[in-house]
């Protein structure tokens, strides 16, 4: 039953015209049969006791007609239709419904326009027909019939008004929930992207770190295997011993893509400060000397900014390690300044040209990155650094890279300790 009434409903919607038509058809019945209604009979209300004047029928057809445009033309019709009752109320029979239609039409202008407009024709139909029939009227002023007039044209003014509040707050209803479904999709796909992006870093820092530790191993290896098979498989443990991490690394991060039902993640915490001798420990295995300087006086750092401060010495010590060689010496100094924690990475570029703070160097084919703010050459097709400098700004930090005077290169990052800002889908 609902489903055909909702039909019906969007056939008649679909054709307007058609549904004024009968609309107005309707109307013209109504009014011709109360014209035949004697309400001073002797009996009380009788049926049939008097007929119609022609002008009366007249006048009635012309306003019913004129409500087959009430949509197209509302103001215009309610002129049609005010005229013909005015015309009724003075010279025709009083008791004649003409006047049905204008409050048909008055109906239509007030559920079309706006309130001021409603009161204003509203207060003119009402003034103008009502004086009209109590002043010029052959019936007394105080006839109910008069009084009727005042009445039906009011609540056709009225009723019109609350049919156009009420869709004017559905529509506001709508026009907020579709504001709002768009809001929850934009959100989302702006989180999907800060994800994705977050996962790529990851990705990044930690294929490029240890794919670099076992690519030094493995030249290790090589190089001693038929002199000093000891040594040999000393670097081939290291190998074995990179390669674990990251597939343990990458288990970890590939572990955020599962769905509900997939086998639980791996739930090791994000690495922090707390594992940067482990983290100095896999270069120094693999050759590269390095010296660590610490004062930050055991600060605990929020998830975001330790993770941030790992990623940054793990990524400048692998660019020490794949463009400067183990022959090269790097620093790296954590120092707490006021509300700050400050990441110091220095090397000193022995065995390369112009230092190692860059991911993919000359020998790879790639131009160095790094741009003119951080007085190096010009940012290129390399990610170490960009991601850093994601890392740092996401966080309000401040990143400086750039060649050392004298050779060599130096990375700082300041970030702030108390921060409320976290990296894109990352804790804080």
């Amino acid at each position: 039953m609902t489903t055909a009434l909702d039909h019906a409903r969007c056939r008649l919607k679909a054709h307007p015209l058609a549904l004024d038509a009968a609309l107005a058809a309707g109307v013209l019945v109504c009014m011709v049969a109360g014209s035949f209604v004697d309400r001073r009979g002797e009996h009380g209300v009788s049926w049939a006791v008097r007929r119609p004047e022609p002008l009366g029928l007249v006048l009635m057809t012309l306003g019913a007609a004129a409500l087959v445009l009430r949509r197209r033309a509302p103001r215009t019709v309610l002129a049609v239709t005010g005229t013909v009752s005015l015309v009724e109320c003075v010279a025709g029979d009083p008791r004649a419904p003409v006047v049905m239609s204008a409050v048909v039409a008055l109906f239509t202008v007030a559920a079309a326009t706006d309130r001021p407009t409603t009161w204003r024709l509203g207060l003119t139909t009402m003034t103008v027909l009502t004086g009209a029939a109590m002043l010029a009227g052959p019936l007394p002023w105080y006839a109910q019939e008069n009084v009727a007039i005042f009445a039906w044209t009011g609540m056709a003014a009225a009723g019109g008004d609350a049919v156009r509040s009420r869709r004017a707050f559905v529509h506001a209803i709508r026009e907020r929930a579709e504001r709002a479904e768009r809001t929850r999709e934009e959100e989302a796909r702006r989180r999907v992207a800060e994800e994705r992006l977050r996962i790529a870093r990851d990705l990044h820092d930690v294929v490029a770190h240890h794919i670099a530790l076992v690519n030094v191993q493995a030249g290790v290896a090589a190089h001693v295997m038929d002199k000093r098979p000891d040594q040999a498989k000393e670097a081939l443990a290291h190998v074995r011993e990179a390669g674990r991490s990251a597939l343990e690394e990458l288990r970890a991060t590939v572990g955020l893509l599962r769905q509900s039902g997939d086998p639980e993640a791996p739930t090791e915490p994000a690495p922090g400060l707390d594992r940067l001798d482990e983290l100095v420990g896999t270069f120094r295995s693999a050759g590269l000397h390095v010296e660590v300087a610490r004062a930050d006086q055991g600060t605990t750092l929020p998830a975001a900014v330790g993770l941030a401060a790992f990623r940054i010495v793990q990524e400048a010590l692998t660019n020490v390690q794949k463009h400067a060689g183990t022959a090269a010496r790097a620093e790296v100094s954590v120092v707490r300044v006021g509300p700050d924690v400050e990441i110091t990475v220095l090397d000193n570029g022995a065995g390369a040209e112009g230092g190692a703070g860059v991911d993919g160097g000359p020998q790879d084919g790639e131009p160095k990155d790094g741009g003119p703010q951080d007085g190096g050459p010009q940012e290129g097709g390399g990610h170490g650094l960009l991601g850093m400098r994601e890392r740092v700004t996401a966080l309000a930090g401040t990143l400086t890279t750039g060649p050392r005077y004298g050779g060599g290169f130096r990375v700082h990052a300041t970030l702030p300790v108390d921060t409320r800002t976290s990296a894109p889908g990352e804790p804080a």
